[in-house]
């Protein structure tokens, strides 16, 4: 599959496989918060640390299929409330938008 993926997500997913724990300072902010497993990992010490456990504990591998960006926009125009602020939700896959979700 061709999917063409932001700078960070596409050296989020590079990192997966060269397991470079220094590599996380250039992808997270130092105040981070990853959510996984029902869990909050906060801070990018804690996210070195969640990384190198979860990898050592699954074994795994990331095959990236698709991809969601959220873009918040103002909305201003000749309707009731305006100016407003939306979410657009974008589904990216094979480098075109498959899905868009405007709430």
């Amino acid at each position: 599959m061709n999917l063409t993926l932001h700078p960070l997500i596409e050296a989020y997913v590079r990192n997966e496989s060269d397991d470079e724990k220094d590599a996380l300072e250039h992808i997270f902010s130092a105040t981070a918060v990853v959510k996984d497993e029902g869990r909050l990992i906060e801070g990018i010490a804690a996210i070195k640390k969640w990384k190198q456990e979860a990898k050592q504990k699954y074994q795994y591998t990331v095959d990236p299929l698709g991809c969601r960006v959220i873009m918040t926009a103002r909305l201003t125009g000749n309707f009731p409330g305006s100016p407003i602020v939306v979410n657009y939700t974008f589904g990216l896959q094979d480098g075109k938008i498959q899905t868009l979700e405007i709430g």
